[in-house]
């Protein structure tokens, strides 16, 4: 029912593609991510929550139609509908059914619930589309609360050695859960201008999300003192940066659960939060989809499918152009090349 083609992921009967990278007419879009969501086509379709950040990136000119979770909408006879992922706020599952036939498309997911977004929710299938961006034994999550706990205890301590805090996280997803949980007794929480833009999105569009300042010239030494600064990972070696020494270099993601990313990304600490899932996550929601056969993609895609093949599921690996965003993140690379940073 699904092919997979140079454009992205092809529904022929129903006239549509699913996170296309190149320009199309009609694109259903999983999540706002820059490599789900992407300039160029015609017309979009999305979830009612992600309208906010993909006119906020892509341009309020955009021609966007949203659609709440669990509503059915039909192209060609072809049944589509929304379910949620997750990943960050408006992400979602696509299901897609003809002739008795389902498909679903992951983009993104994680299984915990962070709190902001609609959790995940295992949508039966009889082909599941797979990201395994973190699809290695290796990648083992501890819960939220954990990790934020970790984050305040290293907060605190930089205040007693009289150090600024400043945590890098992506702008989009893991910027919105820190902001949510953190404790703000602790000290004052400001926003580099990336992190504080997507925030103020969702903020306007009525979200039951924290408003956060942003980082002004003219704040004084006192307005920073005993802070914490959250960040995109485009600001470390930059003169904006540098305004906030002495400061203590905290890395938040999933990639850090591996020995020696800290110090490549010239961080002082990491803190281990995804906004994917884990190893024993990827296997729990697709064996929750009970689905016979699976597609995997960006990511560990390779050894993944391997291994689900080797448990009798059968799996096959698929190239597509997703991924970019975590690879790119992971490399300092991108952080909202739409909007400006500061």
């Amino acid at each position: 029912m699904l092919t997979f083609t140079d454009k992205g992921i092809f529904c022929a009967q129903g006239d549509f593609y699913i996170d296309p990278w190149k320009p199309i007419k009609r694109a259903i879009i999983t999540h706002a991510h820059s490599d789900h969501a992407r300039l160029g086509h015609q017309f979009y379709l999305a979830h009612e929550h992600s309208a906010p950040i993909l006119r906020l990136r892509l341009g309020h000119h955009i021609h966007l139609q949203t659609v709440e979770y669990g509503k059915s909408l039909y192209s060609n006879g072809v049944e589509v509908s929304f379910h949620p992922a997750g990943h960050i706020i408006g992400s979602a599952q696509i299901r897609i059914a003809y002739k008795g036939e389902v498909w679903v498309v992951s983009g993104d997911y994680k299984l915990e619930n962070d709190g902001i977004s609609t959790p995940f929710e295992p949508i039966k299938s009889h082909t599941f589309i797979t990201e395994s961006t973190f699809g290695l034994p290796i990648y083992h999550w501890q819960k939220q609360d954990i990790i934020f706990n970790q984050i305040a205890t290293w907060w605190q301590k930089n205040q007693q050695n009289n150090k600024q805090s400043v945590l890098i996280a992506y702008s989009l997803g893991k910027a919105q859960r820190l902001i949510q949980h953190l404790d703000t007794s602790i000290g004052n929480i400001f926003a580099h201008g990336a992190v504080y833009q997507t925030q103020q999105a969702l903020v306007d569009a009525g979200f039951a999300v924290k408003t956060i300042h942003k980082w002004e010239n003219n704040f004084t030494k006192n307005d920073l003192k005993g802070a914490l600064i959250i960040a995109p990972q485009s600001a470390v070696n930059t003169p904006w940066l540098k305004r906030f020494e002495p400061y203590s270099l905290g890395l938040c993601s999933g990639w850090v659960a591996v020995r020696g990313t800290v110090r490549r990304r010239n961080a002082d600490v990491g803190f281990v939060l995804s906004d994917h899932a884990d190893w024993e996550g990827l296997l729990s929601a697709i064996k929750a989809t009970e689905a016979s056969r699976v597609f995997v993609t960006h990511g560990f895609s390779a050894i993944f499918a391997q291994y689900l093949n080797e448990i009798g599921i059968q799996a096959e690996e698929i190239k597509t152009e997703f991924g970019q965003e975590e690879e790119e993140e992971a490399n300092g690379k991108l952080e909202n090349k739409q909007i400006p940073e500061l």
